[in-house]
């Protein structure tokens, strides 16, 4: 495993405000590398905010630190980030390596391929299972495809935060297992603060390391099994039922 630049993300006493309407108040949380810290909440529930608000595109009060090792605050980071969608004009020219090749080399992409810069991303894709869509037009990828490749872009360098904001919205159940196994198993590899906003509370259950459930506010925070546990969880997914389910 590779050694880690980043030890921990705290988010201490975030709130986010619009005028007098708070969005989200008073909210903490610590997420370490080499684990996957997932944040649920019903519809309206503040969690995009809260992402938006760590990924500093959101005004909001109380700090957002990343730091390493030492306890020392962190700089230089790289943030790799997967939206739920990416609206992409079905009739764009841009190819999966136009977009990929324009991050990691200064070369125009419409001079020819360098051989060097084409073997470097067709090994990145491999890993996603998505060296076959190299020359796919990007308005051209299904929503799973599209998903994975955002994906293998986000990590490409790895990065020492990767955010996942309801990454498998409207991919079919196979792309979405796929996308899913690709999560557990970059958490598994390479030593990095995971942080994902879901609806799939199986996964999560499954998954996770660390859950925040939050309502505006924080209403239970712990180990997937603590919160899933909590009177918190039961208010706010009443219709959630996992006793017929292993693990």
């Amino acid at each position: 495993m590779a050694a880690c630049g980043l030890h921990c993300l705290k988010i201490k006493h975030i709130t986010v405000a619009i005028g007098d309407n708070v969005l989200i108040r008073d909210i903490n949380m610590h997420a370490h590398c080499g684990e996957l810290t997932a944040i649920i909440g019903c519809n309206g529930a503040g969690k995009s905010t809260l992402l938006k608000a760590i990924l500093g595109e959101l005004a909001h009060t109380g700090s957002v630190e990343f730091s390493g090792h030492d306890g020392a605050p962190a700089e230089g980071l790289r943030i790799g980030y997967v939206p739920q969608s990416l609206k992409v004009d079905g009739g764009s020219p841009s190819t999966v390596y136009d977009m990929m090749a324009s991050l990691v080399t200064k070369y125009p992409i419409f001079l020819p391929r360098r051989p060097k810069t084409v073997k470097y991303i067709k090994e990145h894709l491999n890993k996603f299972n998505a060296v076959g869509l190299l020359d796919k037009k990007l308005g051209q990828l299904s929503g799973g495809e599209l998903q994975r490749v955002l994906l293998a872009t986000a990590t490409l360098p790895k990065p020492d935060l990767l955010v996942l904001d309801e990454p498998v919205s409207g991919i079919d159940r196979a792309g979405m297992q796929l996308f899913y196994k690709l999560i557990v198993d970059l958490k598994s590899k390479l030593d990095m603060v995971i942080i994902l906003v879901s609806h799939d509370l199986e996964f999560v259950r499954n998954n996770a390391d660390h859950v925040l459930l939050i309502n505006r506010g924080v209403e239970a925070t712990g180990s997937a099994q603590k919160v899933f546990a909590s009177a918190a969880f039961r208010r706010e997914f009443p219709n959630a039922d996992f006793s017929h389910k292993g693990g």
